[in-house]
């Protein structure tokens, strides 16, 4: 498993917000955590793939909006937020040695914190950030390789993956205020604790689920399921509106990879 982690930028106070109001973000510790994630990460087998700093690009720690990785291809997102898009060419490259790359371009734009794949099931959240010819988009990209394409909509939150994730292969964390439940899959379904409506984005990876300490209540409920729960402090990037999966893109496999 590889994963691809960018350091916090110097400027991530001037980052793009949507839901949340404007709160004073202490950098230094941003980088600590930040750091403290990728080392959890190592833990749990990931190889680091460290790309270059963007400090004048506020939001350039949140590497999953750049792009979706699978085993046979990697899309290249076009990000809703105009001034995200010229994250992409660096994550582009850094991934270009391990995958044949596809482009998501204008009119459509597509986040990558909006696509959840689960099996060869693609789902992507209808929200102001991927419009409706970037999920067309994807959908084109995807077809020669298998996977099916979904348009879910969500409410109230930034992206699906603030709604909804996967914290093990079988068991779907979401947040029903935010997401119809029966717009996923029949898998188990786990809802976040009413007092922790962010608690629907869990990373899971290495037979582990990395998870945000700020939402201790529903970290006990997955802990009593007998998942493995990393929790780790995120606090400076959760007031970017950022969550445990927006700081990396995981991927399986070498250069050949779907090649």
């Amino acid at each position: 498993m590889r994963a691809v982690v960018r350091s916090v930028s110097r400027t991530l106070g001037r980052c793009e917000l949507t839901h949340l109001e404007r709160t004073p973000v202490d950098v230094e510790l941003a980088h600590v955590q930040h750091e403290l994630y990728a080392a959890t990460l190592e833990k749990l087998g990931c190889e680091l793939l460290r790309i270059p700093a963007e400090p004048e690009l506020p939001d350039a720690v949140f590497v999953e909006d750049a792009a979706l990785v699978l085993d046979e291809v990697a899309v290249i997102t076009r990000p809703g937020a105009e001034s995200r898009r010229r994250e992409t060419e660096s994550v582009a490259r850094a991934i270009a040695p391990w995958r044949e790359l596809r482009r998501i371009e204008a009119p459509a734009t597509l986040d990558g914190g909006d696509v959840l794949r689960i099996g060869r099931t693609v789902y992507v959240g209808a929200t102001p950030r991927s419009n409706a010819a970037g999920i067309a988009a994807l959908r084109e990209a995807l077809a020669p390789f298998g996977y099916r394409v979904e348009a879910v909509p969500v409410r109230g939150c930034l992206h699906l993956k603030s709604a909804v994730t996967l914290a093990a292969p079988d068991t779907l964390l979401y947040n029903p205020r935010w997401i119809d439940r029966k717009r996923l899959p029949a898998l188990r379904a786990i809802a976040v604790d009413g007092a922790e409506p962010h608690g629907a984005n869990a990373l899971a990876v290495g037979g582990a689920v990395v998870y945000p300490a700020s939402c201790p209540r529903t970290a006990r409920k997955l802990e009593t399921l007998g998942l493995d729960v990393r929790r780790v402090d995120m606090s400076e990037t959760e007031k970017a509106e950022g969550g445990v999966t927006c700081c990396s893109i995981l991927f399986n496999g070498g250069p050949d990879a779907g090649r």
